[in-house]
């Protein structure tokens, strides 16, 4: 029986009150998600507390999503009147993409300032999204240096500070931030998945055999070319199923061994690209 997962530790409580506390000091709020899950890493705190504020979704890690979904939600947003933009580690990505996007929605607060004889200043956006998203790294991409720690697990931005990007931005960074209680099961599956919750608040195989349900009915192939499977191995059980990989990656009868393999396997690309969140269900 899966066992609801629950992840809400103090500095995340901390981190919502830093964000509600200095929104008022930005012009935009960069919510920063995962191609993979477009919906499912989006913290309705994020949306509830930004308000009015206007908000630029960027998708990251778009190389390791499903192209088409990518594209799809785009769309989707673009219907929504949100602005997003979509962006990968391998794809050109500076500040004058961002630029690009976020001076025509907030041209005419800065037009009124300037008319009221205030000087022309930088655009200030504050950078908000779960944890283990990569938004470390689109701050990085946007400064143009190292000055965000980055890292491949969740939690590792653990403070706030101010970043300059060129004349025209500063950011101000903080740390992910998940939600006090998860909308469904689901969702919590898919954070978990794709690297959002730190392993020790879930049982492996459980998402293990959530991913192979997933890839099984969308990306059979790709699963079976992973883990040299046979047409019969997939009309297994998932249970049977993840027995049977355990034994052909050679763990024998270690099931939860490989189940971690399957994660990082999952969340590596392995796999292939994939998108867990489709807009038609939302």
């Amino acid at each position: 029986m899966t066992v609801t997962i629950q992840w809400f530790p103090g500095h995340m409580a901390k981190a919502i009150r830093q964000f509600e506390e200095n929104l008022s000091l930005v012009d935009i709020v960069f919510e920063i998600v995962d191609a993979r899950i477009p919906y499912a890493s989006q913290n309705p705190e994020i949306k509830r507390i930004s308000g009015q504020k206007p908000r630029l979704i960027i998708l990251t890690k778009r190389d390791l999503a499903d192209p088409k979904l990518t594209n799809i939600w785009l769309r989707h947003f673009e219907t929504l009147h949100q602005p997003a933009i979509a962006i990968d580690a391998k794809t050109r990505f500076d500040i004058n993409n961002v630029l690009s996007v976020i001076s025509p929605i907030l041209k005419d607060k800065l037009q009124r300032e300037q008319d009221k004889g205030m000087k022309k200043r930088p655009i200030r956006a504050i950078s908000v999204g779960v944890p283990n998203v990569g938004k470390s790294t689109v701050l990085n991409r946007l400064v143009n240096r190292r000055a965000a720690q980055v890292g491949n697990r969740p939690g590792v931005t653990k403070g706030q500070q101010w970043l300059k990007a060129g004349k025209q931005l500063e950011l101000l960074d903080t740390p992910g931030i998940l939600w006090p209680k998860f909308e469904s099961q689901e969702i919590a599956d898919k954070l978990a998945l794709t690297g959002a919750i730190k392993e020790s608040v879930f049982a492996s195989d459980d998402i293990a055999l959530f991913g192979l349900n997933f890839f099984r009915d969308t990306h059979s192939d790709e699963l079976q070319r992973r883990y040299h499977l046979s047409d019969s191995d997939m009309n297994l059980s998932d249970v049977d199923l993840l027995l049977k990989i355990t034994q052909k990656i050679g763990m024998r009868d270690d099931y939860e061994r490989a189940s971690n393999r399957i994660i990082q396997d999952i969340r590596a690309g392995k796999l292939g690209g994939y998108t867990l969140d489709i807009p038609e269900t939302r």
